[in-house]
């Protein structure tokens, strides 16, 4: 059994797949308490489901190039990875967007781990577990979410300290916390510092900024 707190399809906001349709799978249940958390309602239990009720409910979804496992973060449930496999098992392209303080390699490899790395502004930043990097193959991800410039500087050393893994082809995604650092300040500061990054806008909130409609609740 799986606590859920919502199954939608939507479009990828974040990460090299942004842009694609995506089907969000939605775990509830977080052991952190982000500052600026814009999904804190998924902290609270949910809906209780099997992974057969999950795949019935997302045969009526339509086409989307992937489905993502977020949270609140996924890991904290014993039963993510067998979801994980079962979706493989159907031939479906899987992300897990995990907020990185718990062992990724309890995910397929196949699937791609998207990684948070909690930076001072968040009230987390000393979450990361930091194995977790040698678990990484180049088609995952790391974010860093960055709202004021000492954020930024600690993302900046973060990736020159662990310059030999990053270097193998990584990609590290440095995202403008919504309200609070301005996308074209963030931009100007990686041109600035050239930090090996990728700017990572969340286009859902730029295409919704009333609130992105979420098909199949």
């Amino acid at each position: 059994m799986i606590a859920i707190c919502e199954i939608f399809k939507s479009i990828q906001g974040e990460t090299t797949f942004a842009g694609f349709p995506s089907l969000f799978i939605r775990l509830s249940g977080c052991n952190l308490n982000c500052r600026w958390c814009d999904t804190p309602y998924a902290r609270k239990t949910g809906i209780t489901m099997t992974i057969d009720e999950i795949l019935e409910k997302i045969q009526s979804a339509g086409w989307f190039h992937h489905i993502t496992i977020t949270g609140g973060e996924p890991l904290l449930q014993e039963s993510t990875p067998k979801l994980i496999n079962r979706l493989l098992e159907k031939n479906f392209s899987v992300q897990v967007e995990t907020n990185g303080s718990l062992d990724i390699s309890k995910i397929p490899r196949i699937a791609r781990r998207i990684v948070d790395v909690k930076p001072p502004s968040s009230g987390e930043h000393n979450s990361f577990y930091v194995n977790n990097l040698h678990y990484l193959s180049n088609s995952d991800e790391l974010k860093i979410p960055i709202a004021d410039e000492h954020d930024f500087d600690f993302a900046k050393n973060f990736i020159e300290k662990h310059k030999s893994i990053f270097d193998n082809g990584i990609t590290v995604n440095l995202t403008p916390v919504s309200g609070k650092m301005i996308p074209a300040a963030l931009a100007k500061m990686m041109l600035n510092a050239n930090i090996k990054a990728r700017l990572n806008l969340q286009i859902h909130l730029h295409i919704w900024p009333n609130g992105e409609p979420k098909m199949l609740h």
